[in-house]
C-alpha cells in the first residue's frame, strides 16, 4: 500500500482516549486539512502499520506518513505538530532533545496510555463535516 503524497496519514489508535483527544484537536487546529485519519484497527490502518513494523494488536506507537516518509514516535509527534496552529506550534522545538531521550519518554506515555487516559470500546464518529478525511 502506497499513501499518497497530496496528504499526510496519521494512522492512530481509536481506541486510546488520549489518540482520540489528539485527532479532535488536530481537526480544531490544523492550519490546513492536509492530513487524513486512519485507525489503526481499520484493514487499511493494519496494512500500513504493518508495513511499516508496528503491530497493530499491540501498537507501540502511532504513524505518521508524510511525504513518502514514515514517522514514529517523537519524530512522528514533531512532524504532525508542524501542521497545528495553537500551542502545539511548541511542540517541534523538542528537536533540541536528543531523539533517544524525546523516544523514551513517548514511550512511557505509550505504553502506559490506557491506564492513564482509558481505553474506548468504539472508534471515533467523525461528524458530516469531517467524515471524508477518515480513511484513504
Amino acid at each position: 500500500m502506497t499513501p499518497r503524497k497530496d496528504y499526510a496519514i496519521w494512522v492512530f489508535d481509536s481506541q486510546c482516549v488520549l489518540c482520540d483527544g489528539g485527532v479532535h484537536y488536530t481537526l480544531k487546529n490544523e492550519k490546513t486539512d492536509s492530513i487524513r485519519f486512519v485507525s489503526i484497527q481499520s484493514p487499511e490502518g493494519r496494512a500500513l502499520a504493518m508495513q511499516h513494523g508496528i503491530d497493530p494488536d499491540d501498537p507501540g506507537t502511532f504513524l505518521f506518513i508524510e511525504n513518502g516518509r514514515a514517522l514514529q514516535k517523537s519524530d512522528g509527534v514533531i512532524a504532525l505538530s508542524r501542521h497545528l496552529k495553537g500551542p502545539a506550534r511548541v511542540v517541534p522545538l523538542l528537536k533540541i532533545i536528543p531523539k533517544p531521550l524525546r523516544d523514551f519518554g513517548y514511550g512511557i506515555i505509550a505504553r502506559n496510555r490506557y491506564r492513564l487516559f482509558g481505553k474506548k470500546e468504539t472508534c471515533i464518529a467523525p461528524s458530516a463535516d469531517t467524515r471524508r478525511r477518515f480513511g484513504l
